[in-house]
C-alpha cells in the first residue's frame, strides 16, 4: 500500500512540475506555470535599451478589417522584432522614450504607443477602432508551457481619452481545434455527422484595459478594470479592478492541459503564483500551440481625439524545456 501511494505521490509531483493535470477521486487538478518561467525565446523579446531603436512606418497603413485594404510593405522596427498588423495597421506613434519613474531597475528605455486614425487612414468613423503592434513570434507547443510577460505603464486617470470603453490590449495568438457548421451538401455526404466539423484555427486571447469615464459614471468617478478574452463559453469576462495607476506586470501562460492562465500585478516585480486571477479552456477548447503576442491601442476614431498614451517595457516570450 505504501509503495502504491509513493508511486502516486511521485506522479503527482511530476505532473505539477510539468504543468500537466491528473485525477484525484474524479477531480482534475491543474498546475499553473507562472509567466516568465523557463527560457526566454531568442528574438522574441525587447528591452528598448538600444538608443538607435526606431520604427519605420510605410504609410498609408493597412485597414483590412474595415475596408479590406492591406497596404504593403508593412511597417517594421529596425531590430526586426516588431511589425505592423496587416489586418489593422500600427499605432500612429511608436516611439522609444526614457523609462517612466518606477520602472524596471536599470531600465533606461521603454516604448510609447498612441494613435489617432485607427480605421481607414485619413478617415474618421462613428465608432471605436484599434491599431495593433505585433511581436516577432515563434510557434511553441503547449507541451513546453509557453508564456508571455510584459510591463505596462498605466497613466493617471485624468490623462486618459475621455470615453468609456476599451483603451489597450495585451494579446496572444494561439491555435486550437474549433468546431464550425458544415454546409448542407457536406452534411448530406456525411449522413451520420452532427453537422459540425473541427479544424485547427487561430484564436486571439488576452487582457484588455477598459476605462470607465466619470462623464458616464453615475457616481462621478473615473475607474478602470481588466476585461479578459475568453472564458469556456467564448465570452469576455471581468478581471481585476485597477485601483492604482503606474507600472503593472501582466502575463499569460499556456499549459499542457490546454488551459490559458491570466496574471496581473501592480509594480514591476516578477509574477508569482499568487498573481493568477483566472484560468480557462477558452472557447471550450484545448489550446495546442502559442504563436505570438501583440498589443492593441484603441480610440474613438473620429479623426480628432488621440488615444490614451500607453507605455510598455520588457515584453518577452518563454518556454520550459523538456
Amino acid at each position: 500500500m505504501f509503495l502504491q501511494w509513493n508511486r502516486f505521490f511521485s506522479r503527482y509531483c511530476l505532473a505539477l512540475l510539468a504543468g500537466t493535470s491528473i485525477l484525484i477521486a474524479g477531480v482534475e487538478l491543474h498546475a499553473q506555470v507562472t509567466p516568465g518561467t523557463g527560457t526566454r525565446v531568442d528574438g522574441c523579446w525587447d528591452d528598448f535599451e538600444d538608443e538607435s531603436w526606431e520604427f519605420i512606418t510605410n504609410l498609408p497603413k493597412s485597414s483590412t478589417n474595415v475596408d479590406k485594404q492591406t497596404r504593403y510593405p508593412l511597417g517594421q522596427s529596425t531590430n526586426s522584432i516588431w511589425t505592423e498588423s496587416a489586418k489593422r495597421g500600427q499605432p500612429d506613434v511608436i516611439q522609444r522614450i526614457p523609462t517612466p519613474a518606477g520602472g524596471l531597475p536599470g531600465s533606461k528605455g521603454a516604448l510609447l504607443l498612441k494613435t489617432l486614425h485607427t480605421g481607414v487612414p485619413g478617415q474618421g468613423s462613428r465608432g471605436s477602432n484599434q491599431d495593433d503592434l505585433i511581436m516577432q513570434g515563434s510557434m511553441i507547443s503547449v507541451s513546453y508551457s509557453p508564456s508571455v510577460v510584459t510591463r505596462v505603464y498605466i497613466p493617471p486617470f485624468e490623462e486618459w481619452e475621455d470615453k468609456t470603453g476599451t483603451s489597450f490590449g495585451f494579446r496572444a495568438a494561439v491555435k486550437a481545434p474549433m468546431k464550425s457548421k458544415r454546409s448542407r451538401s457536406k452534411r448530406r455526404f456525411f449522413s451520420r455527422s452532427s453537422g459540425y466539423s473541427t479544424k485547427i484555427e487561430t484564436i486571439y486571447l488576452g487582457m484588455f484595459i477598459q476605462f470607465n469615464s466619470k462623464t458616464d459614471s453615475p457616481n462621478g468617478e473615473d475607474s478602470a478594470m481588466f476585461v479578459v478574452r475568453a472564458d469556456t463559453m467564448g465570452q469576455d469576462f471581468i478581471g481585476p479592478e485597477i485601483k492604482q495607476t503606474g507600472w503593472w506586470t501582466l502575463g499569460m501562460s499556456f499549459t499542457p492541459d490546454g488551459r490559458t492562465h491570466y496574471y496581473a500585478s501592480p509594480g514591476v516585480d516578477p509574477l508569482t503564483p499568487a498573481d493568477r486571477f483566472a484560468s480557462h479552456l477558452p472557447y471550450g477548447t484545448r489550446i495546442q500551440s502559442f504563436h505570438t503576442a501583440f498589443f492593441n491601442v484603441c480610440n474613438q476614431d473620429n479623426g480628432r481625439t488621440w488615444s490614451t498614451e500607453w507605455i510598455i517595457d520588457d515584453p518577452g516570450m518563454y518556454y520550459i524545456g523538456r
